[in-house]
C-alpha cells in the first residue's frame, strides 16, 4: 500500500529527522520526500511532503504517530484534513481576559490557536490577528464560538469570508 501525505514541520534544525523516525521504527518505506523549506508560513513551519509504502496497520501506526509527536497533517492522499481560519478582534481584548478567549477557542475539539499577534494601542482599543487551524468541517463551529465569544466581551469581530 502507498499514501501520500503533507506534514507541517518547524523550520528548525532536527525536525525532519525526527519526524522520519516513526517511518523506520513501523516498517514503513520512504519513496519519496519533498522539504519545501521555500514555503514558510506565518507560524515558522514548513510543508513537507511524504510518500509511504507498507502494510496497511503499519501505515496507520505511522500516521498516528505524527500525530502524537504534535505534527500537523494538512493533507492525506489528497484529502486536506485541516483548515486555516483567520480572524480578527479589534476592542478592549487584554482587559477582557485575553487567556480566557484562547482557552475557549482552544478548547474547540480539532481546533487550536496556531498564532495569536496583537497590536496594542495604549489604553486605546487593540486589534488581535487570530491563526486558527482546524479539522475540515469545523469552520462554522470556530466561527460560531468566536461571535460568541465577542458579543460577551464585547469584541468587533472580523471574520475571513
Amino acid at each position: 500500500m502507498r499514501i501520500n501525505l503533507v506534514l507541517e514541520l518547524l523550520d528548525s534544525p532536527g525536525q525532519l529527522v525526527k519526524a522520519l523516525e516513526p517511518i523506520s521504527v513501523y516498517g514503513a518505506n520512504l519513496v519519496t520526500v519533498i522539504h519545501k523549506r521555500d514555503y514558510k508560513n506565518e507560524n515558522g513551519k514548513v510543508p513537507v511532503q511524504l510518500t509511504l509504502e507498507g502494510e496497511h496497520e503499519d501505515l496507520k501506526k505511522v500516521v498516528d504517530r505524527f500525530e502524537e509527536l504534535g505534527f500537523s497533517i494538512i493533507e492525506l492522499d489528497g484529502v486536506v484534513r485541516k483548515e486555516k481560519i483567520t480572524t480578527i478582534f479589534f476592542g478592549h481584548i487584554v482587559d477582557q481576559d485575553l487567556r480566557d478567549t484562547m482557552d475557549r477557542i482552544n478548547e474547540l475539539d480539532g481546533v487550536e490557536i496556531v498564532a495569536f499577534d496583537i497590536k496594542l494601542n495604549g489604553e486605546e482599543k487593540s486589534t488581535a490577528l487570530i491563526n486558527i487551524e482546524a479539522d475540515i468541517g469545523k469552520k462554522q463551529i470556530v466561527f460560531d464560538k468566536i461571535a460568541e465569544i465577542a458579543e460577551e466581551k464585547e469584541l468587533l469581530v472580523i471574520n475571513e469570508v
